[in-house]
């Protein structure tokens, strides 16, 4: 389809010194667009957010342009209006999105109590908005309000954050919070209580029947408990409460209808009320500013008490100084991003670079207070010292890449996502891992095992701070009660997705048993990694759908190219190259190396040049994310340099339209840094990376001392540059290396990787 020109626009981002480190390279703006016409798919594009964020932080100040929709940010650069500015978001999710709580919105004028819509903004308190005004950057956001000329600025902390508005003179000036907004849905109860003249504290509880993630099927259950603080006393102030009868159902297409919508519109204004409990609360505060006032909102977000929103906000934001929370922010997006520094390449690559390394730094976020306190699986208070609960583990995305990234640079992160995995098994009864975890919700999103390979991969390389006995057991059921089953093939719609990513999680708890001497589950598992072999039609020479009867699907007029043809979110040609369990097994199935080799050629000569959604090699989506490594494992390396080039340089832009599909929390970015910088998995699972043609001149990796005897791994080249993409020699602490892989015990020993580049293959090298 035809991009908008506004994905064309040059997007402003904060001046920042470049002296100032990594972070001043971010651009959050980078996927921020939902739009489907610009994708030419259901799916969007990125749909990042560009608010205030930090490294794995419970907190993200954001502005959130619509509510409904496949709009899981609740932001999209092309709408014209702001509903608001909440205190949490996702990255990079579809399936109607969720959180957008906490919704705080500046206003001047007469009260209103609905958002109203994005082509009727005067009918509601959301506002036009200065586009050029718009300013992000890591751990900031601004942007100046035009239906009244209002200046919002939001920076966060990991559990808190703090806002500054900006306001025109006016004797009814105004601060408003919408306690039942959320994306994807509403909140279904709220309380809201006046401390003391500066204080708010109160929750929001947000269920399946408020929609919300996946409209409810997500089963998205949580609450979200708030203390906030103004600079200006409350001497004007109310509720306002929206009578929503009993018997309205409450998901999303019932909260966008008139009917509820002209409900919120009416709602009772309740001025003075010092505490209020209801299906639909707002909280407001008036007050007069003169011109160029600037009026602060400061609060602590918590999952597990008031008393924790509160301890949250005083140990991290003690006072008003919102450009000292501003800069500490920015200073700790430097220490992360610092993991990984880079040389070379363009102004531009390096933007690219270091907001996908930003953004593989949202997620799994901490889901502990300060005090180490959590809500588990049982809905009961936990503590812990051992390991920091997490949350948002979109699975079947991001254990093709992004946690195979966080082994290398955040290994900690690695350790406390499993843990958290197991002991939510634990705390809920259920006994297996989730695929898709959602604040405790077992959502049972997408497809697979995806918890046991992370395990998996987590443990061979030496991140074990977690219970093992547990974890192995959960992992086996897991496969046992979500597998191939005694067939040894899945069936219906999806039979050749299931069969083949089961197939790689059975492999997975294979050689977790092995690694932990259980050589009868070793032997059983392993052989169930060869499944895939089941939904093979020798026939077609591919991957096809079975019956319940083990007979085959009818065979589309398309073949292989028919996208839901027993797949998900694929084709059976996508899908089909995924067996990275068994990649010689594989090639053998389809009928050898060259048949192969010919095969991948016109999978990605034949992919558009701007690479959106498409028939061939799809970026957009996961399935095909680890094919350009497939080049290694077939003697042809100088191919799957030559494709990750082509694939940083078409998929990854400075823009909008930066990111070619789903952000997916973090695996779409983390793709990126891997292949940029010059490695890449095919399997987790094992420690084997392979090596590509690196996009920068070098690119130091710190290690984490807890997991690595080195303090530092290093891929640098010699004579790199756009032509010269072919790697002709290479050295690994100074001795010649022949081989197109390393090894993680390579990169946890420190040392430096060398490599010499050209301009032409060198078909000798890494053939071994």
């Amino acid at each position: 389809m035809k991009r908008t020109s506004i994905f064309i626009l040059t997007l402003l981002v904060t001046t920042i010194s470049r002296a100032q480190g990594p972070a001043a390279y971010v651009n959050p703006f980078i996927g921020a667009s939902t739009s489907e016409g610009a994708a030419g798919i259901y799916h969007g594009l990125g749909k990042t957010f560009p608010g205030a964020a930090t490294p794995f932080g419970m907190v993200q100040l954001s502005p959130n342009t619509i509510t409904g929709g496949d709009n899981g940010s609740g932001y999209s650069y092309e709408h014209k209006t702001i509903e608001g500015f909440a205190f949490t978001q996702m990255s990079g999710i579809g399936w109607y999105g969720d959180l957008g709580n906490f919704l705080v919105m500046p206003t001047v004028g007469a009260l209103q109590t609905a958002a109203g819509d994005q082509q009727h903004p005067k009918e509601g308190y959301r506002s036009t908005y200065a586009k050029q005004s718009e300013k992000a950057s890591a751990g900031y956001y601004s942007v100046q309000l035009t239906e009244q000329p209002i200046t919002a600025e939001m920076t966060a902390a990991p559990h808190s954050g703090i806002m500054r508005f900006t306001f025109p003179a006016n004797g009814q000036s105004r601060i408003q919070i919408d306690l039942a907004r959320r994306v994807g849905g509403t909140s279904t109860w709220q309380e809201v209580k006046v401390l003391n003249d500066s204080t708010i504290a109160g929750y929001m509880q947000c269920t399946p029947e408020g929609g919300g993630w996946g409209n409810g099927a997500g089963k998205g259950n949580y609450t979200v408990y708030f203390y906030a603080q103004f600079n200006k006393p409350l001497k004007k102030y109310g509720v306002w409460s929206a009578d929503i009868p009993d018997g309205w159902s409450r998901k999303l297409e019932d909260v966008q209808s008139d009917r509820y919508q002209q409900q919120v519109a009416k709602a009772s204004i309740l001025p003075g009320v010092n505490e209020k409990a209801g299906k639909h609360l707002g909280f407001y505060t008036e007050f007069t500013t003169s011109d160029q006032e600037a009026v602060l909102m400061k609060a602590g977000i918590s999952f597990v008490s008031v008393d924790g929103a509160k301890a949250n906000l005083e140990a991290e934001i003690k006072d008003w100084n919102f450009d000292g929370v501003r800069q500490q922010t920015f200073d700790a997006w430097n220490k992360a991003l610092g993991k990984m520094t880079v040389t070379g390449g363009t102004e531009e690559e390096k933007k690219v670079f270091y907001t996908a390394l930003y953004h593989t730094m949202i997620d799994p976020r901490n889901f502990s207070d300060v005090d180490g306190k959590y809500i588990g699986g049982d809905g009961k208070i936990h503590a812990t010292d051992k390991f920091s609960k997490r949350t948002i583990f979109s699975g079947w995305d991001v254990f093709r890449s992004q946690m195979p990234l966080q082994t290398i640079i955040n290994p900690r992160v690695v350790n406390d996502m499993v843990n958290s995995l197991v002991t939510l098994a634990d705390e809920t009864g259920n006994h297996y891992l989730e695929r898709w975890e959602f604040l405790n919700a077992y959502s049972g999103c997408m497809i697979g095992n995806p918890a046991v390979s992370v395990m998996t991969d987590a443990w061979t390389k030496g991140i074990r701070g977690f219970d093992i006995n547990k974890g192995y057991t959960y992992a086996k059921n897991s496969v046992e009660k979500f597998g191939n089953g005694v067939k040894g093939y899945s069936t219906g719609g999806l039979s050749v997705s299931l069969t083949l990513e089961y197939a790689y999680f059975d492999w997975c708890v294979g050689k977790l048993a092995g690694a932990l001497g259980k050589k009868e589950d070793e032997k059983k598992y392993i052989a169930r990694g060869a499944n895939y072999k089941n939904v093979f039609d020798k026939n077609k020479d591919w991957f096809r759908p079975r019956n319940d009867d083990g007979s085959w699907q009818t065979w589309p007029a398309t073949g292989r190219m028919q996208q839901g043809y027993g797949t998900i979110e694929s084709s059976p040609w996508q899908q089909g190259w995924f067996v990275p369990q068994d990649v010689p097994g594989m090639v053998t199935l389809m009928g050898g190396k060259e048949k192969v080799l010919a095969d991948l050629d016109t999978f990605f000569t034949k992919m558009p040049e701007n690479m959106m959604w498409n028939d061939y090699y799809n970026h957009a989506n996961e399935p095909v994310h680890h094919v350009p490594f497939l080049f290694n494992r077939l003697g042809a390396p100088w191919l799957t340099q030559h494709w990750t080039r082509e694939i940083c340089a078409r998929a990854y832009h400075n823009s909008v339209e930066g990111l070619v599909g789903n952000e997916d929390v973090g695996q779409m970015s983390a793709w990126y840094v891997l292949a940029a910088s010059g490695l890449h998995p095919v399997c987790p699972g094992s420690p084997r990376y392979e090596i590509t043609s690196p996009v920068f001149d070098s690119i130091h990796i710190a290690l984490d001392p807890a997991y690595a005897k080195g303090k530092q791994f290093s891929i640098s080249t010699r004579n790199n540059s756009p032509a010269n993409r072919y790697i002709q020699r290479a050295w690994l602490n100074g001795k010649p290396y022949q081989h197109c892989y390393l090894n993680h015990a390579n990169i946890a020993a420190g040392g430096t990787l060398v490599l010499e580049m050209g301009s032409q293959p060198a078909k000798n090298w890494g053939i071994q």
